[in-house]
């Protein structure tokens, strides 16, 4: 995981540009901050400053500070969320208090549950996280595009790993903010599946979509910025297919990165409070023996999930307490 600084790096894109060239010509730094806040991209230049994605709730102070040192004193007219699960707007709130008059731009499929704020329909009771209220301002709607710093930017859907996800690209510099969609090593939890609802289909429109739009330079959700997008493509492909083949190891999947989510926030916890949580979490309790109806029940089939990622070393369990690894 990095240290959220912003992203230098010089790899060779062809003979004529590095990363950083493009990075610099599309206006854009990258805040790669590892997998409890998603990547916080900031686009600068001739036109609106914006930031795409805002972190966790709990690291909401330390992503201010990033984005202000980078600004340096300017203002920030635009804030935009990809998605909005938690770790994607969870900064929100705290980005609006500071930047007022800043505009936000959300996908246009949970708009109403903002406005409502409906922390159900939002995934953040269902998944056990959770999100300051924000607002919303304007839509990021698909199959048009959005001025951030010197370039138009294209907005495209990018159903799969959730609904209501868009991806961003930059036709001239071959640039894709990808969200959760594609990543170095594969892709997002597909959390509709979770629900019972198809959507493994969706996620290979999505990687056909990225196929197509032929990007140069990946910045995805989690993880650093990479180029070699036909792999990416690949080992996406293949996990998808294998999910399809084996739906309940997805499930399972998804469950202990919910776990492991949690431990990145809390790094430690009592094994009856963890117990108490996953008690009160719709998935885990709706995926457990009974649906958590039959206690005993349940505390063995959480065990066993605790089990598998302590042999994978994603967790410690010392006595009654549980550890982040």
């Amino acid at each position: 995981m990095s240290s959220d600084k912003p992203g230098t790096s010089n790899v060779l894109i062809d003979s004529n540009h590095t990363t950083s060239e493009i990075l610099a010509a599309a206006g854009v730094t990258v805040f790669e901050r590892g997998w409890l806040s998603a990547n916080n991209i900031l686009i600068q230049g001739n036109g609106p400053s914006a930031l795409v994605d805002t972190g966790y709730w709990t690291h909401g102070q330390q992503t201010l500070a990033l984005v202000e040192q980078a600004l340096g004193g300017r203002p920030l007219d635009c804030l935009l969320n990809t998605h909005l699960h938690s770790d994607h707007c969870g900064g929100n709130a705290a980005l609006q208090h500071r930047y007022p008059n800043a505009t936000t731009y959300i996908p246009p499929g949970h708009a109403s549950a903002v406005t409502d704020w409906d922390p159900v329909s939002l995934t953040y009771e269902p998944t056990g996280q959770y999100c300051p209220r924000f607002h919303h301002d304007a839509l990021l709607l698909p199959g048009r595009s959005i001025r951030l710093g010197p370039h138009h930017w294209s907005i495209h859907s990018a159903k799969g790993h959730d609904p209501h996800s868009i991806v961003l690209f930059q036709p001239e510099h071959r640039l894709l903010i990808s969200a959760d969609a594609l990543w170095e090593s594969g892709f997002g939890v597909v959390f509709p599946e979770l629900e019972g609802i198809s959507a493994f289909d969706e996620v290979a429109e999505t990687l056909d979509l990225i196929e197509q739009l032929a990007p140069l330079t990946v910045i995805p959700g989690h993880g650093p910025i990479f180029h070699d997008v036909s792999g990416a493509l690949l080992r996406a492909r293949t996990k998808l297919d294998y999910f399809v083949k084996n739906p309940e190891k997805h499930l399972r999947h998804g469950l202990k990165v919910l776990i492991k989510y949690k431990l990145l926030e809390w790094q430690s916890v009592d094994m009856n409070e963890f117990l108490a949580w996953a008690f009160n979490t719709a998935y885990l309790k709706e995926a457990m023996p009974l649906k958590g109806k039959d206690q005993a029940l349940g505390i063995a089939w959480i065990q066993a999930l605790l089990n598998e990622l302590a042999h994978s070393k994603a967790i410690m369990v010392e006595g009654n307490t549980l550890r982040n690894a």
